[in-house]
């Protein structure tokens, strides 16, 4: 909403010396979101004056038509003469009334007029268009052409109020009556204590039975319809320069008066308004739900086909008009036309004004449904006020009988669905609880009041909400008014006490110390939107019947193409690592925490939840039986080098085992034992995939897969070559941890260290040697690490080497060699019973 505050000061008395930033701040500080604040006409000096035409010599030697004209400009040029201009415009006449610049002065954009000499005359000044002065679209498309009525030398700047201050509001949808002059002075009034002249505080005279008929099928989209006439209208009227400029400073383009009026009125009070060409309508007007496949013609000329939930005005030969939308082509107020023979201007004489109410929720489903947003349907949708349709209609029969020379027919016609006004019950102390701050009922009735509110009642209030606003509908509503009005930024800042004893739970403590330890390891975090497409899922190689595939799908998605939940953490981070690399960052490892969604099949539609009361347990755990299974992931995906190459030496890429490392380290946060074992899952490369497992309860449990991505989903999603991921369940970590981190026990007796070398066969996993090295070597080993791995023509044709370091180490006391070997030898003995293993060498 474009607010001029040369129109604001008509209905609230501001302060000569308030500008628009002075009132920008105090409705922001109310709580409106005004966006900036447009100074019109800044940088402009005169003289800029009204010129009549005198003489236009054709320039015919030129490329392009010109003209060396003589214009009257009063005494504003000082001597009185005529002043020579040259202009290329051929949208005046000799005789016509223009606005001139004269040399001296200075257009908007630091453009300097001054005397020059051109197409071989000397121009003295500008004749000028809209655009050069600022003025926005008026849809004339050349020089402005004034009414003759004004003499020459009048001061143009003052006369198109060329100078002001606009205030551009960004209106949310709880605010709808700010749509309008009238709710704009409402809130300035309030912010500054002054007080308000309502424009909507007109004389409307009753309503009778002679007025033009209309017949309402449907009270629930429309509670109020008012139709008035105005006949005897002039074809040939304009809208004069002050309700033009009005409407180009608001946003709006002037058409005709007729549109311009109702525009104008619309633009004051918030009322949309619509005027039918009474001689094209055929007989009553009717207000009806559409017939399904219904067709009508709009005014912007389109076609359409209707839905039986639209509502539509109608005359005898079907719709005229969407209502609360856009009216129609065959009521269209007709273009003013000139006989040239005889000089008769024809065009609409007798118009029927409509202001009525429609319900908001049908108009904004039919401006959906056809794409036909206006900025009637913008008003509607945000809720207006009933109340002032019957005002709006006699002020803009008023406008038209004193501009255009119409009168007024006696007739009233007033439709009116009875309803009660709204009232909201609340305790006094009511706002002063929401806000933490002592306001007083004092201060609570007082600002409910300056909003509009009737209030009754002492420690129990009864408030009577305005009709201007439909937003108000609860004690919280009631609330945030009286907490605007004192001042957001009065409100103090306080911390709430939690009650002692409280903290983080076992689960948050773990993915924070995840989140670190990847961190520390070098992995950047990367936050993604959790909805994924059915594209996506065929990329990764998923089967048809990959559990992954099922997903919970949106019914209102931020975007068409991904409208489901995500069933794994993957497309998120591996869109992120292909952004990344194609702008530049080709060493990347990224990671990233969050929920995954995996239905079960088993939910159902949840039952609305009561708002007076806190659900009960069995409600909560009904609403929990609806929703899928959503477990706490950890996924890392890696490309390019691991470690860089410099004077230091080589650098390293990295490989499905930093994949597989990275699940390690998460391990460890928790707590946990990981088993790493080969196996073969989509999107990883099957040759390069590890399953990891935990042991939960005894039982040994998969937790997620490390490893390279296959080549093929590798190029479907355009990633770097080798790039690897990991992707494991937190919550199983966290079941399989010790729960509580305990700290390492320091021994003060030293280590033995121990190196074995098993040859086995290359289908023996190294987790399941490791696992009976463990065993074998008993409560003396302290650690056993995989430290190389070796295959070659020495050892035979599917064998390979594993060689570990084992440590040995004792609570109290120092080991002997002996005591180390007798371990060692044991863990290798089970090491060669379970899979065959044998010393290297032996």
């Amino acid at each position: 909403m474009r607010v001029p505050l040369s129109w604001l000061r008509e209905y609230v008395d501001l302060p000569a010396t308030e500008t628009g930033r002075d009132v920008q701040a105090k409705l922001v500080s109310a709580g409106l979101e005004v966006e900036r604040v447009e100074r019109l006409g800044a940088g402009l000096k005169g003289p800029l004056v009204v010129g009549k035409v005198l003489t236009i010599e054709e320039l015919t030697e030129f490329k392009k038509p010109i003209r060396f004209c003589t214009v009257d400009v009063g005494t504003a040029n000082g001597t009185g003469e005529p002043q020579e201009i040259v202009c290329g415009a051929r949208n005046f006449a000799v005789g016509d009334k223009v606005v001139v610049v004269l040399p001296g002065a200075v257009l908007p954009g630091d453009f300097a007029i001054a005397a020059r000499k051109t197409y071989g005359r000397t121009s003295h000044g500008m004749i000028c268009s809209g655009d050069e002065l600022g003025m926005g679209d008026d849809g004339s498309n050349g020089i402005i052409v004034l009414p003759p009525e004004y003499e020459p030398g009048t001061d143009a700047i003052e006369l198109l109020e060329l100078v002001d201050e606009v205030l551009d509001i960004a209106v949310t949808p709880d605010r709808g009556y700010c749509l309008s002059m009238r709710g704009v002075a409402r809130e300035v009034a309030t912010a500054y204590g002054l007080p308000l002249r309502d424009p909507a505080l007109l004389d409307v005279p009753a309503p009778n039975s002679y007025g033009y008929l209309v017949k309402v099928d449907d009270p629930r989209g429309c509670d109020r319809f008012t139709a008035r006439t105005v006949v005897g209208l002039q074809p040939e009227a304009r809208s004069p320069i002050w309700l033009r400029r009005r409407l180009q400073k608001a946003g709006m383009r002037p058409i005709s008066l007729a549109v311009d009026v109702t525009n104008y009125v619309m633009l004051e009070l918030g009322q949309p308004l619509h005027a039918y060409d009474r001689s094209r309508i055929d007989g009553p007007i009717g207000v009806r739900r559409a017939e399904q496949g219904e067709k009508f013609t709009t005014l912007d000329g389109t076609k359409r086909v209707l839905d039986a939930e639209d509502l539509v005005i109608t005359d005898n030969r079907g719709p005229i008009g969407l209502a609360g939308v856009m009216g129609g082509a065959n009521t269209e107020i007709a273009d003013s036309e000139t006989d040239p023979e005889t000089g008769a201007v024809t065009g609409t004489t007798e118009v029927v004004i409509e202001a009525a109410h429609f319900d908001a929720l049908s108009v904004a489903r039919t401006a959906r449904r056809h794409k036909l947003s206006s900025e009637a349907s913008r008003r509607f949708e945000r809720g207006t006020d009933p109340e002032a349709a019957s005002a709006a209609a006699q002020r803009t029969v008023d406008l038209l009988v004193l501009l255009a020379g119409g009168t007024a027919e006696a007739g009233v016609t007033e439709v009116v669905a009875p309803s009660a006004p709204r009232t909201i019950p609340m305790p006094a102390n009511h706002p002063d609880r929401v806000a933490g701050v002592d306001y007083g009922r004092e201060t609570v009735v007082r600002r409910l009041q300056e909003v509009g509110c009737d209030v009754y009642g002492q420690d129990e209030l009864v408030v009577t909400v305005p009709s201007w606003r439909p937003d108000l509908a609860f004690p919280n509503d009631l609330a945030e008014e009286v907490i605007r009005l004192e001042g957001y930024e009065n409100l103090p800042s306080t911390l709430p006490t939690p009650p002692s004893g409280r903290g983080l739970t076992g689960r948050q403590r773990l993915h924070r110390r995840i989140g670190r330890a990847l961190a520390g390891a070098g992995y950047v975090e990367a936050l993604n939107y959790p909805f994924i497409g059915g594209a996506v899922l065929d990329q990764l190689g998923l089967d048809a019947d990959d559990a992954r595939r099922r997903t919970v799908e949106l019914v209102n998605p931020l975007s068409d193409e991904e409208p489901a939940l995500r069933t794994t953490l993957l497309p998120g981070l591996l869109g992120a690592l292909r952004r990344n690399d194609g702008r530049g960052s080709h060493d990347l490892a990224l990671f990233e925490t969050g929920l995954v969604f995996r239905p079960t099949g088993e939910e159902h539609r949840a039952a609305r939840l009561p708002v007076d009361r806190r659900p009960t347990d069995e409600e909560i755990s009904g609403l929990n039986a609806t929703l899928p299974r959503q477990p706490h992931r950890a996924a890392v995906v890696l490309a390019g080098a691991r470690e860089q190459a410099g004077w230091w030496g080589k650098g390293r890429p990295g490989t499905w085992a930093d994949a597989v490392e990275a699940a390690r380290t998460l391990a460890r946060e928790a707590g946990a034992e990981l088993t790493v074992r080969a196996d073969q899952h989509a999107p990883w490369h099957p040759g390069r995939c590890a399953a990891l497992y935990v042991t939960v309860n005894g039982e040994e449990v998969l937790a997620g897969h490390a490893g390279e991505l296959h080549p093929r989903v590798i190029k479907a999603l355009h990633l770097p070559e080798r790039t690897c991921a990991m992707e494991i369940e937190t919550d199983v970590l966290e079941r399989a941890g010790a729960g509580v981190l305990r700290a390492p026990r320091i021994s003060a007796f030293p280590v033995a260290t121990q190196d074995v070398a098993l040859v086995v066969s290359d289908g023996v996993p190294s987790a399941d040697v490791e696992a009976a090295l463990r065993e074998g070597a008993g409560e003396l080993l302290e650690s056993l690490r995989l430290f190389d791995v070796f295959t070659g023509e020495q050892l035979g044709a599917g064998r390979k080497s594993l060689a570990y370091a084992l440590r040995f180490r004792a609570a109290d006391r120092t080991l002997t060699v002996e005591e180390a070997t007798a371990a060692r030898d044991a863990a290798v003995a089970l090491a060669g019973e379970r899979t065959g293993a044998v010393l290297r060498g032996a």
